[in-house]
């Protein structure tokens, strides 16, 4: 493991002379009737003859679209040292990613977990196949790329998340305003939230890593869904290390996660 990490830091390393190349677009929502903003990270590479694999890149709960690449713009020397796509759309403030049963204005599950890789399938050389598709975010995005990536097996091959919000509070970060009071809409909190979904899923065909800080708020329900995927026997990887909710973590988490997602792709694109 120690080689495997020394190897991919030199590739880094390598890389980081080259300059990936960044696009910001507008992508429409025929669910959502508008168009919301994303940066897309191609590797400087792009325009040789290949096409290549995708990591949708989630931002969190007070976040946007531009977050990843103002606060962690080493994403462009890891897209050229891993050769894969980083796109990082936007899901506006405390969408959760879901599909909001009491606001139309807010169909997020349906706008990142189809449309959004639609579009960008449609306009840039991508390997369009699950195998080369991975979704991962932080905090609310930790629990969005999760909720995507079991609920839309069919579109991602892997998911992770970065000290993500793996059981949705009732009474923090406008979660009732995106799916209604806990009577009416008990189904929903119960469906909703990542640590219950994980029940109802295959347990084989979805790649799985997510990491927490200990001295993280979440880390307890980060644990509390690692111990339950140890339970249902959902192969998994879960980090733990030190560090807080801040971009610090969120920083060199990320690497990690996308060595993680390079590692799936050459195994699964050979497999295909």
């Amino acid at each position: 493991m120690k080689k495997n990490i020394a190897v991919t830091f030199c590739l880094i390393f390598y890389y980081s002379v080259c300059t990936a190349q960044i696009d910001t677009v507008l992508i429409y929502s025929n669910a959502m009737h508008k168009s919301s903003k994303a940066v897309i990270v191609k590797p400087s590479n792009y325009n040789d003859q290949k096409h290549f694999p995708v990591v949708y890149l989630l931002h969190g709960y007070d976040g946007d679209y531009g977050n990843w690449i103002k606060r962690v713009p080493q994403i462009q020397q890891w897209a050229d040292a891993f050769q894969l796509m980083i796109v990082c759309p936007d899901a506006a403030k405390s969408s959760w990613y879901l599909d909001s049963p009491i606001d139309t204005t807010y169909k997020y599950e349906t706008y990142i977990g189809a449309e959004v890789p639609a579009y960008i399938d449609a306009h840039y050389k991508t390997i369009a196949d699950r195998k080369a598709r991975a979704i991962t975010g932080l905090s609310m995005g930790g629990h969005g790329a999760l909720f995507l990536g079991f609920r839309h097996q069919d579109l991602f091959g892997a998911c992770g998340s970065m000290s993500g919000v793996v059981d949705l509070m009732k009474d923090k970060y406008d979660v009732i305003k995106r799916i209604g009071d806990t009577i009416t809409h008990a189904e929903d909190w119960k469906n909703f939230s990542v640590i219950n979904l994980i029940e109802k899923y295959p347990k084989d065909s979805i790649a799985i890593i997510f990491d927490c800080g200990t001295e993280d708020s979440f880390y307890q329900i980060n644990k509390s869904l690692h111990e339950k995927m140890l339970q249902l026997k959902i192969k998994h990887d879960y980090i733990v290390r030190s560090g807080k909710h801040d971009w610090n973590y969120w920083g060199n988490a990320v690497v990690y996660q996308l060595l993680f997602f390079k590692k799936y792709f050459q195994s699964s694109i050979q497999n295909r």
